[in-house]
């Protein structure tokens, strides 16, 4: 298959998310089946609810300043698939992609074919074999692994951790992980292992309760590095930690949690935390245009819109007029989210991203905004936007990829 077919044949797994079936016995049989690449490699292993692709991002680029060939395994991706799998700091190539995912594909489907496998695996699945596989061919020294989702279950959690890092812990993915943040924490923690170190971020008391019952190794939590030295704008922050100085290129104060966690883990790993500075992760907060200012931002669970709200009002509320163009997913908190967002719109823009999951932007509870069917539409009419306005672009990162193609060149 090329890689046009591969990435149509992933889709019609399903969506990843609703169609996810956790469990480690079929990633762990098909990974034996391809000669377990996921043995060869060394693996930092990065959970929680919010934070983690940044924190993932974070270690790979402190990592990779320092000469180590890097791996970044990632999801979900914004344009392409290649996105999800990183190394040296670049998504792989499409040819690379078609490759690992020929190769993964035959495999299942002898094994499907023999009665080794009950079911094709998993979109997720898929593509973690694929990242394993690649990761093994190109000779990868050490790869950061995001979980996908929880993390006892995960297809990710089959790995030997050198490292083990959980961000903060929150509601999402209720259906899956339990109700309770109790609940939430006890799958992240299923990530730890054995005499294997951890970082933990700050966390609310339930889940820090959790994680110290579950720990199985030595562990430090963030807090115990007391930030020194704090600047922080609206492009991001820098400040030190025990005399260390730390620059974060990622807006927002909630990166600055996320930049020490990143820290910590590296200073574990035995790597200087400079090359923090050098970190890319785009559709977070990421400035795309000047006069008018845009930003896009992912924010698609209320923990994501809490610290979108709180730059918003840190940076721009009272100083610029603010536009809000927001498209969500019918399974999200639409109204918890939207209650937190929308007041502080000068201009507020409802839209949907193309996605069979998108909520009919005239269901998303916005007195008074204009609706529009495509992320396309919602952008004409920044025209109107002055060049000291603030728009930012979220809600979705459906919709923050859309964007973010369309307006970054």
């Amino acid at each position: 298959m090329n890689y046009s077919e591969s990435v149509q044949y992933l889709y019609s797994l399903g969506n990843e998310v609703l169609t996810a079936k956790l469990g480690l016995d079929r990633i762990s049989a098909l990974l034996e089946a391809l000669g377990n690449p996921h043995r060869a490699g060394r693996w930092i292993h990065v959970a929680g609810t919010n934070g983690k692709g940044s924190t993932s991002a974070m270690i790979e680029a402190g990592l990779r300043a320092t000469g180590i060939r890097t791996g970044l395994y990632i999801s979900p991706h914004l344009a392409e698939p290649t996105e999800r799998i990183q190394i040296a700091g670049l998504p792989v190539s499409r040819e690379q992609f078609a490759v690992a995912f020929a190769r993964v594909h035959e495999t299942a489907e002898r094994m499907l074919a023999s009665g080794a496998l009950d079911m094709h695996p998993t979109y997720f699945e898929t593509v973690t074999a694929m990242a394993f596989v690649l990761f093994a061919a190109e000779k990868v020294h050490t790869a950061v692994l995001e979980v996908g989702l929880g993390g006892r279950l995960d297809a990710t959690n089959v790995v030997a951790p050198e490292l083990c890092v959980i961000t903060p812990i929150d509601f999402d993915h209720q259906m899956f992980l339990g109700d309770t943040i109790e609940q939430i924490a006890a799958e992240k923690a299923g990530i730890l292992k054995p005499g294997v170190p951890a970082v933990f971020a700050e966390q609310r008391p339930e889940a820090e309760r959790v994680l110290r019952a579950h720990a199985r190794g030595p562990y430090t939590f963030s807090r115990d590095w007391a930030i020194t030295d704090l600047a922080l704008d609206a492009r991001g922050s820098r400040f030190c930690l025990r005399g260390v100085p730390v620059t974060c290129p990622l807006a927002g104060e909630h990166q600055v949690e996320n930049a020490r966690v990143a820290a910590l883990a590296l200073t574990e790993l035995g790597v200087s935390p400079e090359g923090i500075a050098a970190t890319r992760w785009p559709a977070r907060l990421e400035h795309v245009s000047e006069q008018p200012e845009i930003l896009i931002d992912g924010a698609h669970n209320p923990a994501g819109v809490r610290a979108l709200v709180a730059y918003i009002r840190r940076f721009y509320v009272g100083r610029r007029r603010i536009w809000i163009v927001y498209g969500a997913l019918r399974d999200k908190a639409v109204a918890e989210m939207a209650s937190m967002l929308f007041p502080l719109a000068d201009r507020l823009i409802v839209t949907a991203p193309a996605n069979a999951r998108a909520m009919p932007p005239e269901d998303i509870p916005a007195p008074g905004a204009r609706i529009t069917y495509s992320i396309a539409e919602a952008i004409g009419l920044l025209d109107d936007a002055g060049p000291e306005d603030a728009v930012f672009i979220t809600g979705s990162l459906y919709l923050a990829g859309e964007a973010r193609a369309l307006l970054v060149k």
